[in-house]
């Protein structure tokens, strides 16, 4: 599923390049440091948001013609343009889905100490364990 959502972009004009980004269809604001960094802020929003939400909830993207600047939040902080971010929601949740969850194990120091012997990676071990463990190898 691909959304596209306006994104209003506000460029203060500093040393850093920053942008302000409002996502008034999601009630969102973030900030990126030069436009490419603003764009990808403003999409990782998106997914976040429409991660969180799990399907349910996600609001209907606004036309881009709907958007009143002058009403951003941060229009008087700078110049103002809208534009529209696009996000595949599915890849976003496939790439949150498969990011690594750090767990602190407790094993024998003995064990410990033969996984370090033998130059065994114990999270590999672990992962490939807990798969076949559900059936899952």
């Amino acid at each position: 599923m691909i959304a596209v959502y306006p994104v209003i972009l506000t460029c203060t004009n500093d040393d850093k390049d920053t942008y302000l980004i409002e996502i008034p269809d999601l009630n969102g604001m973030t900030e990126g440091y030069g436009l490419a960094d603003a764009i990808h802020m403003a999409r990782d929003y998106i997914g976040c948001y429409c991660y969180d939400k799990k399907n349910t909830d996600i609001p209907a993207p606004s036309s881009i013609n709907e958007i009143d600047i002058s009403k951003g939040v941060f229009f008087k902080d700078g110049d103002s343009d809208i534009t529209l971010v696009d996000v595949d929601i599915d890849l976003y949740r496939k790439k949150m889905e498969h990011r690594s969850v750090r767990r602190n194990v407790s094993i024998p120091f003995w064990l410990n100490e033969a996984a370090e012997e033998h130059h065994l990676n114990v999270s590999k071990v672990l992962q490939d364990a807990l798969k076949q463990k559900l059936n899952m190898a």
